[in-house]
């Protein structure tokens, strides 16, 4: 019977090295092909409202002094994010602004001759082609002229304008409006 137990336990010691060591040689695998499909980005706002409509822009003019040297906005700053470089035009959605007042006929008051702005800050990656300067300002007509050019991508890339309005002393009172578009366009 010792006999037997012994042989039994050999054979149980056997058979479970065996049993590891064929457990260690087991393996099995899978393989799966991962696409990214990335599309171009491009989107544009305002800083301070995270839209792509900016609060109005109010000029007052409550002196003579105003009509006569102007009057200029507050920064108004964008944020570009875009996965390929990129320009950033600005244009008047009209050659005149819109007279609201009791004047009539309405007065003309051409927006190039009379709303112009100024680059205040850049951190786009990208310049500023003339005749829109850091120095200076330059009018703002109906048709789109770069105020950014050849920026960098990125997801926080950022430029600040002011506006200065200056119609003169040749205009009744009333409201003049004129929105104002800002395109960015990838290259």
């Amino acid at each position: 019977m010792k006999e037997i137990f012994l042989i039994a336990a050999f054979l149980g010691i056997t058979l479970t090295t065996q049993a590891q060591v064929s457990n260690a040689d087991v393996s099995a695998t899978a393989q799966q092909a991962v696409q990214l499909g990335l599309t171009n980005a491009l989107e544009i706002s305002y800083t301070s409202n995270e839209s792509t409509t900016g609060g109005t822009i109010t000029f007052p003019f409550t002196s003579a002094n105003d009509y006569a040297n102007g009057v200029t906005s507050g920064d108004q700053e964008m944020k570009i994010k875009s996965n390929r470089t990129f320009n950033v035009s600005v244009k008047a959605a009209a050659n005149t602004f819109t007279y609201s007042g009791t004047t009539s006929p309405a007065p003309v008051m051409y927006v190039y001759s009379t709303l112009s702005c100024m680059i205040t800050a850049n951190t786009t990656g990208g310049n500023i082609p003339a005749p829109f300067s850091a120095n200076s300002y330059y009018g703002i007509g109906a048709t789109a002229q770069n105020i950014i050019a050849n920026a960098t991508a990125g997801g926080d890339k950022r430029f600040s304008c002011k506006f200065r309005a200056n119609p003169g002393f040749a205009f009744p009172a009333g409201t003049y409006t004129v929105d104002v578009i800002f395109t960015a366009t990838q290259q």
